[in-house]
């Protein structure tokens, strides 16, 4: 089963939580998302993330609106993502480093080493003050992301019979979980890996557009103007569709679903992609090109051409510019975009 892409998989995206929302942030793509309720996809909106606030590892909020991103040894503290403001920046205490997960919840910093099955808790990033690590019960150890608000602990469950279901719990040393909840589907969206969930997984194919046959005696010369090319704006546009885009966000919904769609094409099957690398292929929005295609049919012959496509579930996404002329039925069977060389994606 297609699914999400695990925070170990990807730099830059993150899951994080303040006093009233939850974000998630795709450094990836220059912009988080905030929500009010995850299980509702509730005031969706999406924000520009300040370039000093980019290629973070790690990503976490407290109660007082305060976040911070890790780099290497040490963390940032701003009060507003888009704008870098107030930041300061700290040293992380050795006993704090290395962490897989990092959240904020109940006036504690938490750090989750999931290789080890542990959890540190402590009150100061810097100092390590009243720090003291416990065992991670079982059942909270396979979260893909995790997050706090003041007074619970959050994290995203893998892809499941039921779906992507994220966890609400009260304490990690207790394996305490007081809800379980599905994700909205315009929160899937802006995912990695989220859209072969919502649409399907990934696929690129030859597709057969024309045969061309004589049945004649002599022979005939036949010529193609026009070929279809770019990218299908109207069926992706959807997956933007309940997203408010702040006024202040240099992205616009156009670009940023065909960033989304360009990402789950690069990704490995086992997160429902198709890993290739897109970038090169037009981008614009779907339109009929002209190419000139003439050839000479011998008498009885049959020709069959073909266009490489990309999509997701069986909807086609992306009309690629590569064409080909076969004299077989059956499609061809190499796959004319490049493979992505980001090795996390393949």
């Amino acid at each position: 089963m297609a699914g999400i892409v695990p925070k170990h998989r990807i730099k830059g995206v993150d899951f994080c939580g303040s006093c009233s929302y939850y974000y998630i942030i795709r450094s990836d793509l220059g912009c988080y998302m905030r929500s009010s309720n995850f299980n509702k996809g509730s005031d969706l909106s999406i924000h520009d993330l300040h370039p000093s606030c980019q290629h973070g590892e790690h990503y976490f909020a407290d109660e007082n609106e305060q976040f911070y991103i890790i780099k290497g040894d040490d963390f940032r503290s701003v009060t507003d993502l888009s704008k870098d403001t107030d930041s300061s920046v700290f040293t992380l205490h050795p006993d704090c480093r290395g962490g897989d997960h990092y959240l904020s919840a109940f006036d504690w910093f938490y750090i989750i080493f999931q290789e080890k099955g542990t959890y540190r808790r402590t009150i100061d990033l810097s100092k390590d003050s009243g720090s003291d690590e416990y065992p991670l019960p079982p059942n909270c150890r396979d979260g893909l992301y995790y997050w706090g608000l003041p007074d619970h602990f959050y994290f995203l469950k893998p892809t499941s019979d039921w779906g992507v279901e994220y966890y609400k719990g009260t304490s990690l040393n207790r394996d305490v979980c007081t809800a379980v909840y599905s994700v909205h589907s315009d929160v899937l969206n802006f995912l990695p890996g989220g859209l072969s969930i919502t649409n399907g997984p990934a696929f690129g194919k030859w597709v057969k557009t024309k045969t061309v046959s004589n049945d004649s005696l002599t022979p005939v010369t036949w010529q193609k103007k026009i070929k279809k090319v770019g990218y299908n704006k109207e069926k992706m546009s959807q997956i933007t569709h309940n997203w408010k885009i702040e006024a202040s966000a240099t992205i616009s919904s156009g670009k940023l679903a065909a960033l989304i769609s360009q990402y789950q094409f690069s990704l490995m099957g086992l997160y429902g992609g198709a890993s290739v690398d897109t970038e090169l292929e037009n981008w614009n929005e779907e339109t009929e090109e002209e190419e000139i295609l003439s050839f000479e049919l011998k008498p009885n012959e049959r020709l069959y051409l073909w266009q490489f496509q990309l999509g997701l579930g069986s909807e086609p996404v992306l009309f690629c510019k590569d064409l080909k002329i076969t004299d077989q039925p059956n499609p061809p069977t190499d796959v004319p975009l490049p493979p992505v060389q980001h090795g996390l994606r393949i």
